[in-house]
């Protein structure tokens, strides 16, 4: 049975620039996206409580045209489907695995799960 992550679309300090911002695990975890030119999606930061804020936007790796779609519509929608975002999302952090904490990954629950 996968987590529930409770998902949900917050803001950020104006240092923290980014065109997308969710949380989740009752705010014990901030995800900031960025949209490229082509309208594809990367994870560009993501921190957790215990460990601080982890940068990946130099070598931040896209979703592919499709999934980027669905991320931007759910962003767009007033409430979440937890379902579909929890998808999305986990699939962004298997993609960019590499570059994140594997140790606050595993914590929280965070790493791809089958």
């Amino acid at each position: 049975m996968k987590p529930n992550f409770d998902f949900f679309k917050t803001t950020m300090p104006e240092s923290r620039k980014a065109d997308f911002y969710l949380g989740c695990l009752d705010s014990s975890v901030y995800m900031d996206f960025n949209c490229t030119a082509d309208r594809r999606i990367y994870l560009c930061r993501i921190s957790f409580d215990g460990y601080g804020c982890c940068n990946i936007t130099n070598n931040a790796k896209c979703l592919d045209e499709q999934l980027s779609k669905k991320f931007i519509h759910e962003i767009g929608e007033d409430n979440l489907n937890q379902e579909k975002i929890t998808k999305i999302v986990l699939e962004l952090i298997r993609l960019n695995k590499d570059n994140i904490w594997s140790d606050a990954l595993e914590e929280y629950g965070l790493l791809e799960i089958k």
